[in-house]
């Protein structure tokens, strides 16, 4: 005798959940009507979690321009305003290319030269004995200090302007890859030497990838100030920049359009730095860190 059992005797509720549930549920997506709705990936929620500082900022300034800041200081509407005007006109983009060239040229030739100085002292105690002295008695001194002297032996054309930019990322660099490379495990070391690496297989596959966490917040850091000078640099005479666009609305008073310069030197610095934490990921995906929770 073969017995058939109707499974629609069982209560709904006590039925094994099929395969294509299973599916579902394991890859986060719910069904409506037999239509599967994915649902947000953790990506779009970080993003928007990562997003949600600048958004609040913007409210609240948003806000504060109208209730409390009054006419001296323009809304975030306003801003946008004046940045669509000068984008219709072109003007925009003839100041923008022009920083952006200056601080390119700044910071690659002192980022390689910050890194360089870094690396010899590093790895050479006669290098550092006569680099780390001067190097740091010139870390002293604030970038501000330098532009009379850099007029003087430069004059006010671009050439000052790069060499200035030139002069304040050697400092982040230069600290950060020392440490970098002396904060080496010594029992790495011994290892490659058991291991009878030579000179540059030790510097290969030892020292710089142990180097590389610190190095790259180096350059963070060098971003960021080669930035902050190029405002400095631009702040004096100059016929054609960001800096050249703020002293011109300054003299017409035009606060929108000082917001608007400086709303872009804060997004030109947030791309550079999302640049460098995206070169993290890739060159630093061996590191097994603590990420956060």
């Amino acid at each position: 005798m073969t017995l058939h059992v109707r499974s629609e005797a069982w209560p709904r509720h006590e039925r094994s959940p099929s395969r294509t549930a299973v599916v579902q549920a394991g890859s986060g997506a719910t069904s409506r009507g037999g239509v599967r709705v994915p649902r947000p990936s953790a990506r779009v929620i970080r993003l928007l979690r990562q997003s949600s500082g600048l958004i609040v900022v913007v409210f609240v300034w948003q806000l504060g321009a109208r209730a409390w800041l009054g006419a001296t200081t323009p809304a975030p509407t306003e801003v946008l305003s004046a940045g669509w005007e000068l984008t219709r006109t072109g003007e925009i983009w003839q100041h923008l290319a022009a920083s952006t060239r200056r601080v390119a040229i700044g910071l690659a030739i002192g980022i390689t030269i910050g890194t360089l100085l870094g690396v010899a002292a590093g790895l050479a105690r006669v290098a550092e004995d006569f680099i780390n002295a001067p190097v740091q008695v010139l870390r002293m001194m604030p970038a501000v200090a330098l532009v009379p002297v850099f007029i003087i032996w430069f004059g006010i054309d671009d050439v000052f302007k790069i060499a200035l930019i030139i002069v304040a990322p050697i400092f982040p660099m230069y600290v950060n890859v020392f440490a970098g490379i002396r904060s080496v495990d010594q029992k790495l070391i011994e290892a490659a030497e058991s291991l009878n690496l030579n000179r540059f297989e030790l510097m290969r596959f030892i020292l710089l990838p142990g180097a590389l966490p610190q190095a790259f917040v180096g350059l963070r850091q060098a971003l960021g100030i080669g930035w902050l000078v190029l405002v400095v640099a631009e702040m004096q005479t100059t016929p054609v920049g960001l800096g050249y666009l703020m002293n011109d609305a300054k003299e017409y008073l035009r606060t929108d359009q000082i917001f608007l310069v400086l709303v872009i030197y804060a997004i030109l610095g947030l791309l550079t730095d999302l640049a460098v934490r995206l070169l993290e990921k890739r060159f630093l995906s061996w590191r097994n860190g603590f990420a956060g929770r």
